[in-house]
């Protein structure tokens, strides 16, 4: 009975919304009338113009990014050093947005380069039974290490832009840099396991397995140090960011910093699963919000879910009814200036196309 009770309560606000907007505006009715006059609906168009409108349905809505919000958290439990971003920055894909304490990694990382360079010193004193091989593999570790230059120089000219002391073209130049190494990398790394895979390959000598091990040493102790790193996982805008020094970065409960693509704006409206049957993919919407008053949104339906489940955004004006069953359904915008990502909107579907 709580169901049927929060869908007949979120109903009922709406036919009120609809009969107070034709009182008082000369509305257009919903859907389809036995009457020849309309029996109220949204107000007709603020351009002053006499063509009526009909609705379909109507639904409340809040503005999102495309990519929806992302939450950037830690998977270490470390204090917070530095905060490199602020609100509205942009960013890039892998740009570093906050750095946590390093001194342990850093150190490993220094203990481990010290056992490769010994390892290595090691096997170049030992007869070689395989010199193209051993080549191949050098190569690799050489390139391994470029990558975590080429990235920490990116970090440095990254930061450097945002204080003024680097420039856009500095910024492209390095994450150039950065990507050369990544395709270098991986072509040699092909190359060496065709040569370790091929027929008459030998088995490693014991010194140069042992420099393969205190490589992997070294590669672990690189991907502890990253870890302290928070990076950007899309290209987009920072939205808010949570993250303050000294505190620590430990519960992905609470990010650390929220971004969004805002390239681009869509309404995800919650429409009353009795009305779903009055929504279609392509059909035209007008988004309306409080915050603009005497403006009209347009957009298109992009998505309809496949699945029924509780609201969660609410109706306006009245309390949030969690027992209401509804249809999430996409509106991308075609005219999404002024809007903000989270603005709470009503969506006005047309019977138009």
């Amino acid at each position: 009975m709580a169901t049927v009770g929060g869908s007949l309560k979120r109903r009922i606000f709406w036919l009120l919304l609809a009969a107070l907007a034709g009182a008082t505006m000369g509305g257009i009715g919903f859907g389809e009338s036995s009457s020849s006059e309309p029996v109220g609906g949204p107000p007709p168009p603020r351009d002053g113009s006499s063509e009526q409108r009909r609705w379909e349905t109507a639904a409340p809505g809040r503005v999102e990014s495309f990519s929806r919000e992302i939450k950037v958290s830690s998977a270490v439990l470390a204090p917070i050093v530095e905060v490199l971003v602020r609100i509205n920055d942009r960013v890039s894909v892998g740009d570093l947005l906050i750095r946590l304490d390093d001194r342990e990694a850093l150190a490993r990382l220094a203990s481990a380069e010290a056992q490769v360079e010994d390892r290595q010193r090691a096997r170049d004193d030992a007869v070689q039974l395989a010199p193209e091989q051993v080549k191949a593999g050098d190569e690799v570790a050489a390139s391994e290490r470029a990558i975590a230059d080429a990235r920490l120089a990116l970090d440095r000219i990254v930061t450097a832009r945002r204080t003024g002391a680097a420039s856009e073209a500095d910024v492209e130049s390095a994450r150039s840099a950065l990507l050369a190494a990544q395709d270098r990398l991986k072509q040699q790394r092909e190359r060496l396991r065709k040569l370790k895979t091929a027929p008459d390959a030998p088995l490693p000598s014991r010194t140069e397995a042992a420099l393969a091990v205190a490589r992997g040493e070294w590669t672990v102790a690189q991907e502890a140090l990253e870890r302290t790193r928070i990076r950007a996982p899309i290209t987009g805008t920072i939205l808010q960011v949570q993250a303050k020094v000294g505190e620590m970065a430990s519960r992905p409960s609470e990010p650390l910093a929220i971004l969004g693509d805002l390239t681009t704006l869509r309404i995800r409206a919650e429409v009353d699963e009795r009305d779903i049957g009055k929504v279609r993919i392509g059909q035209r919407a007008v988004v309306r919000a409080d915050a603009f008053k005497g403006r009209d949104f347009e957009g298109k339906v992009s998505a309809i879910a496949p699945i029924v489940g509780p609201g969660r955004i609410g109706s306006r004006g009245v309390q949030a009814l969690q027992d209401t069953e509804v249809v999430e359904v996409l509106v991308d915008l075609t005219d999404a200036a002024l809007l903000i990502v989270g603005l709470r909107v009503d969506v006005f579907f047309s019977s138009e196309n």
